[in-house]
């Protein structure tokens, strides 16, 4: 019977034993006395050993049950079709986890654990941009709230007709950062335009902008003489309070020309909080691109928001097909990926990204 089990390559990808000598490692540190005399430090330890165990148990969970599976196998009879064909759709089962444990093997860099910061950007389309600016933000919060991660949208302005013309959300749990940087770059739509009446045909581009959520993590230091900070009236949902008071909140960096802004929260003070929280996260991911000398290639590779610059292509209208211009990975079920269904996507890029590196 172990020849069910041909072609299904489990082993290999995790060092599970090396990952589980860290734990025991780190549970030693916790349990010295002095362990809480740095409460930062010790929260650090923690936050470090969950994101390794929830790592490694999968890994535990699924050892398991392969070798369960395979003593099943070993004591069936030949001729037991009805056993062998249980056990063949266990098996099919199992390796649908393992696809999903191999991607997370390769959520391996420093900051993939991190809680992510992710903003949309209509661009070249107009009206029609704008809309499918919006399309991608529920394409996100979907993608997000299947993963059980907690959504909050920071900043939200609305298209003049229809839409969004930018967004941008912080999105929390673990390996938020890993997964959502396959969502970095230009997307591009065809469609027949809902607002031709001639029907015709359209492009539209958005862009998508991923950070890692690492402010707590960076020591970044703000001059207050280098933020202009302006306050507005909310043009987002909330109540009447949001609507008629200057509540929201933009930052300017000025020796970076950073700008952020704010109007998810009632209070000026919450929404000034919240958006010096998004700014030192872009800091640091500046800082971070300029410790592994590569801030010059990724601005000289920056591109526009428009055609030829894409990295998926979603098409809607003369057929049904999204494709990632990077992976080669594609799919005619457009609706699914529209409705978040990304992780083969997700799964290809990690994938192309560790070819590549």
């Amino acid at each position: 019977m172990h020849s069910k089990l041909n072609g299904v390559n489990f082993g290999g990808v995790f060092d599970l034993e090396a990952l589980s000598a860290r734990i025991q490692e780190m549970e030693a540190v916790m349990a010295q006395s002095d362990f809480w005399s740095d409460t930062e430090a010790a929260n650090k330890h923690i936050a470090t050993l969950k994101s390794i165990k929830i790592r490694t148990e999968p890994v535990g969970v699924f050892e398991a049950a392969i070798k369960d599976l395979t003593e099943l196998f070993d004591m069936t009879e030949e001729n037991d079709a009805e056993t062998i064909g249980m056990l063949t759709e266990e098996l099919a089962s199992l390796e649908k986890q393992f696809d999903a444990l191999e991607i997370k093997s390769l959520l391996s860099g420093e900051l993939d654990k991190e809680d992510a910061i992710l903003s949309i950007h209509a661009g070249a389309g107009g009206t029609e941009s704008c809309d499918w600016a919006q399309m991608l933000l529920r394409m996100i919060r979907r993608w997000a709230e299947d993963q059980d991660y907690k959504v909050q949208l920071i900043d939200l302005l609305p298209g003049e007709e229809a839409g969004v013309k930018n967004a941008t959300l912080l999105i929390q749990g673990p390996y938020a950062y890993g997964y959502l940087q396959s969502e970095q770059g230009v997307h591009r739509l065809v469609r027949i335009s809902p607002f031709d009446s001639n029907k015709r045909r359209h492009t539209s581009f958005v862009s998508m902008d991923v950070i890692p959520d690492t402010d707590e993590d960076v020591d970044i230091e703000i001059e207050e003489s280098d933020l202009r900070i302006d306050v507005y009236r909310s043009s987002g949902k909330g109540g009447q309070s949001v609507n008629t008071t200057d509540s929201a909140v933009r930052i300017t960096h000025i020796p970076t020309n950073t700008v952020v802004q704010c109007q998810d929260e009632r209070s000026q003070l919450q929404n000034k909080a919240k958006a010096m929280h998004v700014l030192k996260s872009r800091l640091a991911e500046v800082e971070r691109q300029k410790r592994e000398e590569s801030l010059q290639q990724t601005y000289e590779s920056k591109q526009k928001i428009e055609w030829g610059s894409q990295i998926r292509s979603y098409v809607l209208h003369p057929y049904n097909m999204v494709k990632d211009h990077r992976t080669s990975e594609e799919t005619g079920n457009t609706q699914a990926v529209l409705d978040g269904r990304l992780d083969s996507f997700m799964g290809a890029y990690l994938k192309w990204k560790a070819k590549k590196n």
